[in-house]
């Protein structure tokens, strides 16, 4: 099964294209430019320099979630764009359960961490054992103070990755939790682990269409609640 996978959840944008377990391109740009000006010339590149063309995909994935509600949205409509485009199935992959795939091979208790701003992480745990990961939590938006206390009785070795570990191995350094954060190229969000994850899900069969993909997220968007408010009276 050949998998065209996107990441865009938060400030690193790349793709990536997986057969089978094995990656076959992969491309990643973290330079501050935005998400829908990078994705698309990244996807076009790698399927160039792999003689693929995007029909040749049996599915798209994409990370809906959680994370940066902008990133996101770009990300879901091009994979729902693409998707539609050449009639594929879609995959609609957990942010935090891909990340933990970059640690899966660090025996012991894998913590994703996404900051969420507000001394909050946007959090999910994993077990992991000979590159085996099993879910223990639910992706979640958790305060880091709740998070230290959930795990601190734990005595797995605790791996830390995502865009927030360095804000959670502080907080756990504070209170005297050992903890490691994951080596540099491993500990951020990217399309490789998007694409195992999404094979993973296909083989259980969880492909959506185009048009039932969507986005997940953990808090409704800042701009929801500021309209719900009623008008100042003139």
């Amino acid at each position: 099964m050949k998998i065209l996978a996107l990441e865009t959840s938060a400030k690193a944008v790349s793709a990536a294209v997986s057969e089978n377990g094995r990656i076959l391109a992969a491309g990643y740009q973290d330079t501050g430019l935005t998400h829908s000006r990078t994705l698309m010339p990244i996807v076009e590149h790698i399927l160039k320099n792999t003689d693929l063309k995007l029909s040749d995909m049996d599915a798209i994935a994409v990370a809906v979630g959680p994370g940066s509600f902008t990133g996101i949205r770009i990300g879901v409509s091009a994979a729902k764009g693409l998707a539609f485009s050449v009639d594929k199935p879609a995959v609609g992959v957990s942010t935090l359960a891909a990340m933990a795939r970059n640690a899966a091979f660090f025996d012991g208790l894998i913590v994703c961490a996404m900051d969420a701003r507000r001394s909050q992480v946007y959090n999910a745990n994993f077990s992991a054992e000979n590159g085996v990961l099993t879910r223990l939590t639910p992706d979640r938006a958790v305060s880091l103070d709740e998070l230290a206390e959930e795990i601190r009785n734990d005595l797995q070795p605790i791996t830390l990755v995502g865009d927030g570990a360095h804000l959670v191995y502080a907080r756990f350094t504070e209170q005297g939790i050992p903890c490691r954060m994951a080596p540099p190229h491993l500990i951020m969000q990217n399309a490789t682990s998007v694409a195992l994850e999404a094979e993973a899900l296909a083989a259980q069969g969880k492909l959506v269409s185009a048009q039932e993909l969507e986005a997940f997220y953990l808090r409704p968007p800042q701009a929801d609640p500021l309209k719900k408010k009623p008008a100042p009276i003139q």
